[in-house]
């Protein structure tokens, strides 16, 4: 039986949160701002806070990521980070069983 969205969710949420530093899916930058942006958006809704000092780049950079989600929707920003975790499981060439499993389960 497919997963619901808000399973494929937290499916989603759980694998990337657990997804080892130096393991053979590497995450760039802009892939961990797209979670992150998503993520927020999902759980939290719009933005809810000022933006960072000038000197806080990460802070800034996440703030700016979030920004620019501004009025999704819970159900299109969760839609949203699963399609990206599919985007970079389908790039991993030598997938393990859990990585295939997970592919599979987010792409019913």
């Amino acid at each position: 039986m497919p997963l619901s969205l808000q399973e494929k969710f937290d499916k989603a949420v759980a694998f990337v949160q657990s997804l080892p530093k130096d393991g053979p899916i590497q995450t760039s930058q802009d892939d961990k701002l797209e979670f992150y942006k998503y993520f927020k958006q999902a759980t939290i809704g719009d933005v809810n806070t000022t933006r960072p000092g000038l000197f806080d780049f990460v802070g800034k950079a996440k703030w700016d990521a979030w920004e620019a989600v501004k009025g999704e929707s819970t159900e299109n920003a969760q839609k949203k980070y699963v399609e990206a975790l599919i985007k970079i499981l389908e790039k991993v060439e030598d997938k393990d069983e859990a990585t295939k499993e997970m592919l599979a389960q987010l792409k019913e």
